[in-house]
C-alpha cells in the first residue's frame, strides 16, 4: 500500500517538469488537479503564469485534463475561462475520473501524467490507474480542513519513506 503513494516523479512545481522530455517519451496528455497544485485553493481564477502554461501545453499539443475533488461551482469557475476540460467531484484516490479522463482524451494510460500536490488522492490514484505520477510541492502552505489531515499523515508516509531510502528528495 505505502508504495502506491509512491510518486514516478517529484518537482518543486508545475513550472519545473520538462513537458519536452515527457513529450519525447511519448506523454500526449496531462491530468492534473487544481486546487494547490495549479493555485492556491482559495484563488478563484489562473494567475497570468498558469494562463501561460496552459497556453504553452496546449501549442506543444499536449492534451490537458483538470481532474479535482472540489464542486462543480469552483472546477467549473477555473477552467471555462482556460478552456480546459474538467472533471470535478472526482473522488480521488478512486480511479473512475482517471481513467474517465484518459478516455476523454482518448489517450492511453502510458502517454498520460498525472500531476498533484497530495500523495493520498492525486499520486494514489494515479498509480492505481496506472499512470506516471508527478508530485508538486503545495504552491501555498494553507489548506481546506480535509486537507490539513491529509497533509499530517503525508509528513508522517514521507518520513518513513525517507527513513527507508525510498524516496531521494529534499523537502
Amino acid at each position: 500500500m505505502l508504495k502506491q503513494l509512491l510518486p514516478n516523479q517529484y518537482e518543486k512545481s508545475i513550472y519545473d517538469i520538462r513537458f519536452d522530455e515527457l513529450k519525447k517519451k511519448g506523454i500526449k496528455g496531462i491530468i492534473t488537479d487544481l486546487d494547490n497544485t495549479l493555485v492556491e485553493w482559495d484563488r478563484p481564477q489562473a494567475t497570468p503564469e498558469v494562463q501561460q502554461w496552459f497556453k504553452e501545453l496546449k501549442e506543444m499539443g499536449m492534451k490537458i485534463t483538470i481532474v479535482s475533488n472540489n464542486n462543480l461551482k469552483r472546477v467549473k469557475a477555473f477552467a471555462e475561462p482556460e478552456e480546459a476540460v474538467f472533471i470535478h467531484s472526482a473522488q480521488k484516490p478512486r480511479r473512475r475520473a482517471f481513467k474517465q479522463a484518459c478516455q476523454e482524451m482518448n489517450l492511453k494510460d502510458e502517454e498520460v501524467v498525472v500531476i498533484g500536490d497530495q500523495m493520498f488522492t492525486d499520486v494514489l490514484g494515479g498509480n492505481r490507474a496506472n499512470l506516471h505520477t508527478i508530485l508538486v510541492v503545495p504552491v501555498t502552505n494553507t489548506d481546506g480542513l480535509a486537507t490539513k489531515f491529509n497533509r499530517t499523515m503525508e509528513r508522517f508516509v514521507l518520513k518513513w519513506m525517507r527513513k527507508r531510502g525510498l524516496i531521494k528528495w529534499e523537502d
